[in-house]
């Protein structure tokens, strides 16, 4: 999956593995960036070998595709196999002092998602937006039943039936995907009546989000909420 591919946009972000390094270099002449997540070690040492220029470590709490391995386990891990690339910080992150214990272990950054899928500004219906704010932590599931791949979303009727003892097994990416894209833009479109087997990609963040609220106003809560936890640390040091 790529994001950015607009002209005038500098950074190129890949999720689904590494990219090939001729495309890597491609995109380099171009003058822009990229970026590639990864939930491992192994995968972060799969990136760099093929020269990307940022590494997202992003750990099992974060919402769509994600790996075995916590945040709070998987940045430092990534950040002390001393890359010579920027580490930046995805997985569960939705307050400021979340984002200060990321720089704290050495992260450059912090990569957000889920946090942005209830502000006013996302592009979603409003029966979507409420099944997120509904949710609590532990409403996600990592499921193959929509891409093949695992992929945090919400826990409904859909992701039960497939993980039902006599429900077939979900093909690999990309051939599920063929078998549910019209479900997929069908309970899109009728949102307000498809919750309970709709695509709700999202991670474990939703749980500590109970409001929709500007972006201006989640921005100026994070730096809020960042400064106040650095004073506190900063209190704990002699």
């Amino acid at each position: 999956m790529l994001s950015g591919t607009h002209p005038k946009v500098k950074l190129i972000a890949n999720a689904l593995g590494t990219p090939p390094a001729e495309v890597i270099a491609d995109i380099q002449s171009s003058g822009r960036l990229v970026a590639a997540l990864c939930g491992s070690v192994k995968h972060a040492l799969s990136h760099k070998t093929a020269g990307v220029d940022l590494i997202i470590a992003q750990g099992h709490e974060g919402g769509a595709q994600t790996g075995e391995v916590g945040s709070v386990v998987l940045w430092p891990e990534v950040i002390n196999a001393e890359l010579p690339i920027p580490v930046i910080a995805a997985g569960g992150i939705g307050t400021g002092g979340q984002i200060a214990a990321a720089l704290a272990m050495g992260a450059e950054g912090v990569w957000t998602g889920s946090l942005w899928l209830l502000v006013e500004e996302a592009d979603l219906q409003p029966a979507q937006q409420q099944s997120y704010l509904r949710a609590g932590t532990g409403d996600t599931i990592r499921s193959r039943s929509f891409t093949g791949k695992p992929n945090r979303m919400l826990r409904n009727a859909w992701t039960d039936a497939w993980d039902a003892e006599d429900s077939p097994k979900p093909l690999g990416m990309p051939l599920q995907y063929v078998v549910t894209a019209e479900a997929v833009s069908r309970t899109a479109h009728y949102a307000n009546r498809s919750q309970d087997v709709a695509f709700n990609a999202g991670g474990q963040v939703l749980g500590l989000v109970n409001e929709v609220r500007s972006t201006r106003d989640v921005i100026y809560t994070l730096v809020e909420e960042y400064f106040e936890a650095v004073e506190r640390l900063q209190k704990l040091a002699p």
